[in-house]
């Protein structure tokens, strides 16, 4: 029986450890008493996954990729919290407990929901039956990320601390707890977290007090937060490209500028009703779209400023102070900051813009209009209006000429589909890739001509190496790329440069629109990663060191420790081995859960320091990070290779790994592709290279991979005509199914350049 919401296997998952059921089956009779409990809860049929068979189900010996996967993906999740349950090296703690949390914290609704009276709720509800030690509540804790709560099902009488049954008095019972009641407390608790889920989807985020002198009291002290609670500095990914507004400007406070620098910051949603939030950064993104079409302002990065009060541990709905909107806008440098509050009466919305003066943060016009709701984004066009020709009459004395816009505009007039492109956006930075597909592809049911998802469906499911689909919406942003904004054109450009082209047509694009904003992270990140794929490492350098500053100028860290992976491995590359030590103790700080990849350069770097122990350590707390997120011995194995191979120790990553991975999958086309070209590209053993790619060959005769690797082989015996031959047919084939490959590319010009010297 499939969940009450798609996209979920189950309804309730239930774990707990066989040795809690062998003395008197309590799980069992818990779980078939908890079935007929929400049977009367529920109109709906509820699906629990139980394990009730010692000897069939999930044991401790069975795939846990293959088993859990899927049932896994369920609502609510229902630990029985005993004296056994908390051991880290059982079962059900690692592959159960530990593992649903760290899937659900990156699905669409997040670890924590709110519940329909506005509270918030875990989706791990504990089922006690024992009071537990110290220790075991510290360390149920610590998973949890907070205090353990849940409901108990436990006896007491003097000496007596076992689990509580329908037989035990409740008058003997110290805790004077009863069954029946603790049975339908349970199922209580699981409705309301899934209606909260059902009416809420959008990730929770636990509100900040924003008493206002504290809030300037942070703001004014400008420290660096705590690692752990600053929030990024902006979206990771080329989606968050489409958050940045227009390049414009103003002369007071720019000299030679003619043009008024202005930015817009969240509006604060005043109403009662909490599903209007999401037009707080929806109106603000919509103004400062509309107001980027004028000549004569200059709209600065909006991105930056939500990221900042974040980064500050203030929600969008946070008040805006005067000492707030002046330390805004001088980080921005701008003029004139546009805040505002969205209220309600009934059906119709009311929005109310304040002018800001820069320098005291005080409110020097403030404009109003009323829409329905289903408009209401359409609507604040006209408030961009208002704000535009008051800014432009007080300083030239005049309004501008009607400006021409974009027919494909980049917004949308539905607060759905803006909800559901904003929940895509924040599913890509947190890494789940698929439930972004799935808002993206929401946004657009409602509005087929919105530019955003439309765009971040073709970066997203290139990430994914998903070529043909990115492909596919390329296309359609292609085509219609004349009726975009000149920014919005260069970006659907350098998406078709990746899918279609070169990487050094994106970078072409990709600088253009650095140049527009030169402060823009995600742009800059993209451009040194490009850089850095063409093998411009000084140049990837220089731009990621740029992102590093900003991010300091914003008290604040990159978007992932991807970035760190990257501009570490450049520093290491070249020999920058000081900026690469500096560079690992902040990347430590800023990401200490997600630092797999820091672990791996860690021991790569000790390795060519000669530190052979502190590398082995390394690859200890690197094993194990791959072993906590459930990946196969294979793959480690593949992971492994790959850092010895940078490391220089090839007789361990041919037999340790490759050749381990080729016995325990014999038939598998990757692990023989990965040893052949390993065996050619290290010239270890050339012609049993030559002879696996043979082999894949003939089941596989128009495999570019393969092809391209038997040409780089008969490239290296000299063969230089049957290897250029095989490489165009390889690229050939490449262009027209993948995309543009770097190294296959040098290998190809190598042959011709061969080929033309025999001559």
């Amino acid at each position: 029986m499939a969940s009450l919401i798609p996209g979920f296997e189950y309804d309730i998952f239930i774990s707990y450890r066989q040795k809690d059921n062998k003395y008197d089956g309590w799980v069992t009779e818990f779980v078939d008493n908890l079935r007929k409990e929400l049977e009367a809860t529920f109109k709906e049929e509820i699906s629990v996954y139980f394990d009730n068979n010692p000897h069939d189900g999930l044991l401790e010996t069975h795939d846990v990729n293959e088993s859990l996967k899927e049932k896994l993906k369920c609502l609510v999740f229902i630990p029985i919290f005993s004296r056994t349950y908390c051991d880290p090296k059982s079962f059900a703690w690692e592959h159960e407990f530990r593992a649903f949390i760290g899937e659900a914290s990156k699905d669409r609704f997040g670890l924590k929901v709110k519940l329909p009276n506005g509270n918030v709720a875990n989706r791990v509800l504990p089922v006690k039956i024992h009071d537990l030690d110290a220790e075991d509540v510290q360390l149920c804790e610590s998973v949890l990320g907070g205090v353990l709560r849940g409901v108990e099902f436990i006896y007491k009488e003097a000496g007596v601390n076992r689990s509580l049954t329908p037989k035990d008095d409740e008058r003997k019972n110290l805790n004077a707890t009863i069954y029946r009641n603790q049975i339908n407390k349970v199922a209580l608790a699981i409705k309301e977290i899934i209606l909260g889920m059902q009416t809420v989807p959008a990730p929770v985020v636990e509100e900040k007090n924003q008493n206002i002198e504290q809030t300037e009291k942070i703001i004014n002290e400008g420290k660096r937060t705590v690692p752990g609670k600053r929030k990024i500095l902006i979206a990771a990914s080329i989606v968050a490209i489409l958050f940045i507004a227009g390049i414009l400007a103003w002369p007071k406070i720019f000299k030679r500028d003619t043009r008024i620098p202005i930015t817009v910051v969240p509006f604060k949603n005043n109403s009662n009703d909490t599903t209007l939030d999401v037009l707080q950064i929806g109106i603000q993104l919509r103004l400062a779209t509309s107001l980027s079409n004028s000549a004569n302002l200059k709209v600065k990065q909006t991105e930056l400023v939500t990221s900042y009060l974040q980064s500050k541990g203030l929600t969008s709905n946070a008040s805006l102070t005067p000492s707030l909107a002046k330390i805004i806008s001088k980080k921005l440098d701008v003029s004139v900051l546009v805040s505002g509050g969205i209220f309600q009466d009934g059906s119709v919305l009311k929005l109310i813009a304040e002018l800001r003066n820069s320098k005291t943060g005080e409110v020097i016009k403030s404009f109003e209009i009323n829409g329905e709701l289903d408009e209401i984004l359409h609507t604040s066009d006209s408030l961009s209006k208002m704000i535009m020709n008051y800014l432009l009459i007080s300083k030239h004395g005049k309004t501008e000429s009607p400006v021409i816009l974009a027919s494909w505009p980049p917004y949308t007039s539905s607060p759905d589909a803006y909800k559901y492109h904003l929940l895509g956006s924040e599913y890509y930075v947190k890494g789940n890739m698929q439930d972004a597909i799935y808002w993206f592809l929401e946004s657009l049911k409602v509005d087929s001509n919105f530019y955003m998802p439309a765009y971040q469906l073709s970066a997203t499911y290139f990430g994914r190496n998903q070529y043909d689909l990115s492909k596919d919406w390329v296309k359609k942003l292609y085509k219609k790329r004349d009726q975009l904004r000149p920014i919005d054109q260069l970006r659907v450009n350098f998406m078709h440069a990746k899918c279609y082209e070169t990487d050094f047509e994106a970078i072409k694009y990709l600088t253009r629109i650095t140049e527009l904003d030169e402060n823009s992270v995600v742009d800059l990140w993209l451009l040194g990663s490009n850089y850095s794929y063409t093998s411009q490492n000084k140049k990837a350098i220089e731009v990621l060191e740029k992102v590093l500053k900003i991010c300091d100028e914003w008290d604040s860290k990159p978007y992932s420790g991807n970035y760190y992976a990257l501009l570490l491995k450049l520093y290491h590359g070249e020999g920058q081995h000081k900026k690469e030590k500096r560079l690992y103790k902040r990347a430590e700080q800023d990401f200490p859960v997600l630092a797999g990849n820091i672990f791996y350069l860690q021991a790569v770097h000790s390795f060519a320091e000669k530190d052979i122990t502190e590398a082995n350590r390394y690859i200890d707390k690197y094993v194990s990070f791959l072993s906590n997120r459930s990946m196969t011995e294979t793959n480690i194995n593949l992971n492994l290779a790959y850092l010895y191979t940078e490391a220089g120790y090839l007789d361990k990553v041919e037999s340790t790994y490759l050749r381990r991975n080729l016995f325990l999958e014999p038939d598998s086309p990757r692990w023989q592709n990965l040893l052949a070209y390993f065996l050619i590209d290290k010239e270890r053993n050339i012609d049993e290279g030559l002879q696996i790619l043979d082999n894949l060959l003939k089941i596989y005769p128009d495999n570019y991979t393969y092809l391209g690797n038997k040409g780089y082989g008969l490239y290296k015996k000299g063969k230089y005509k049957e290897a250029l031959e095989l490489m165009q047919k390889s690229w050939v084939i490449r262009r027209e199914k993948a995309v543009y490959d770097y190294d296959a590319f040098q290998r190809l010009e190598a042959a011709k350049k061969a080929v033309a010297d025999l001559k």
